[in-house]
């Protein structure tokens, strides 16, 4: 009976240490899984701030593009700009009121 009782621990304390060994390599492998999600989280952060910074600086060459190219308009016609301001403004005013 004692021998089927030490037989009982040893078999229990085996189990008890192959759960611990199984919990450790567990822990082990989602401690490494999130540092690769973490890495690629911030591969992807990087690479949409710099498609962001991109956009932006073609947005601000598109834009200063399109006032020097108003600004020329402008100067070669300053005439029909001013009536083109004038119609512009007047509709605005129109469509203000009727709010």
């Amino acid at each position: 009976m004692a021998r089927a009782n030490e037989e009982h621990a040893h078999h229990a304390s085996s189990a008890t240490e192959e759960l611990k060994n199984t919990a450790a390599e567990i822990g082990h492998n989602v401690r490494e899984m999130g540092g690769e999600i973490g890495d690629l989280a911030r591969e992807k952060y990087n690479d949409l701030r710099d498609q962001a910074a991109t956009y932006y600086k073609k947005g601000r060459k598109k834009a200063s593009e399109l006032e020097e190219s108003a600004e020329d308009y402008i100067k070669e016609q300053p005439i029909k700009a001013l009536l083109i301001a004038a119609g512009v403004g007047l509709l605005v005013g129109l469509l203000w009121r009727r709010r």
